[in-house]
């Protein structure tokens, strides 16, 4: 990482994005995709051994395995969704979020230091099986002129307004959701990373590579903020999560709900 502050002349050289531009080292496989890979492996075994040796008095990896489930399941299928409907999006519910949740945080896990989802290419699908998801549930509910007409056609409106409301309703509930979606958690990403790099090389060319004694405590200072930033990036992480996964879960409700 130091090499990174360094420019040719000795002076400091803030990081851009290029650092998000990581070389494949293997058969066109590069870091992101490994990590990809290694979350749904984490989130796959975590679930399959807290439930492998199910108990009524449950062990802590049973009942850590447990909450994990029940917060998903209660706070955001249950409560967006209704009780009526929500039961059968759980599993993609509780998947989504703790698989978004793990390759966040890999951006403060030593050694691999790196949120998957501050590469956009990676969000976008996920946020496109969510807009599959909740489309053809509203579809299979209303048919698909019937769920057209739900979401684009205001109830109470004079049809006047309709002229200037209904394509702005369809842009704004078919065509531009996935697209916020996915730029809310890959901006959030690229971001806070982008910041933790700056302070963390930053403080360490001032404390080391400066001439300037005065630089000495201003880059201690650096450093130490950069370890509030990294715990503030971690509460991040968590509600960018939970954020995406709660508003599929409204998008969801929205698209079962009887009226607009």
């Amino acid at each position: 990482m130091s090499a990174m502050i360094l420019a040719a002349d000795g002076g400091f050289t803030p990081p851009g994005p290029s650092v998000f531009d990581l070389p494949p080292y293997a058969a066109g496989i590069t870091k992101p995709m490994t990590l990809l890979v290694l979350a749904a492996v984490v989130v796959g075994v975590f679930f399959v051994m807290s439930a492998r040796r199910a108990a009524m008095v449950p062990d802590r990896l049973q009942y850590s395995g447990e909450m994990a489930y029940g917060f998903v399941r209660n706070s955001i299928a249950r409560d967006v969704i209704g009780s009526h409907d929500f039961m059968r999006f759980v599993p993609y519910l509780v998947t989504l979020f703790f698989f978004i949740l793990v390759n966040n945080v890999f951006g403060i896990v030593p050694f691999l230091q790196f949120p998957t989802f501050s590469h956009i290419g990676f969000v976008y699908p996920l946020a496109l099986i969510s807009w599959v998801v909740y489309n053809a549930v509203g579809i299979g509910r209303k048919g698909f002129l019937g769920y057209l007409k739900h979401q684009t056609v205001p109830a109470g409106v004079s049809p006047v307004m309709l002229i200037l409301l209904v394509p702005l309703e369809f842009i704004s509930n078919i065509v531009v959701r996935p697209i916020t979606l996915s730029l809310r958690l890959f901006a959030n990403m690229f971001a806070g990373h982008l910041v933790l790099i700056l302070f963390a090389v930053g403080g360490e060319y001032l404390l080391l590579h400066s001439d300037v004694l005065f630089f000495k405590p201003i880059g201690v200072v650096s450093l130490l903020l950069d370890i509030a930033l990294f715990f503030l990036e971690l509460l991040v992480q968590v509600l960018q999560a939970y954020i995406f996964t709660l508003l599929t879960a409204n998008y969801i409700s929205g698209a079962l709900a009887e009226e607009h």
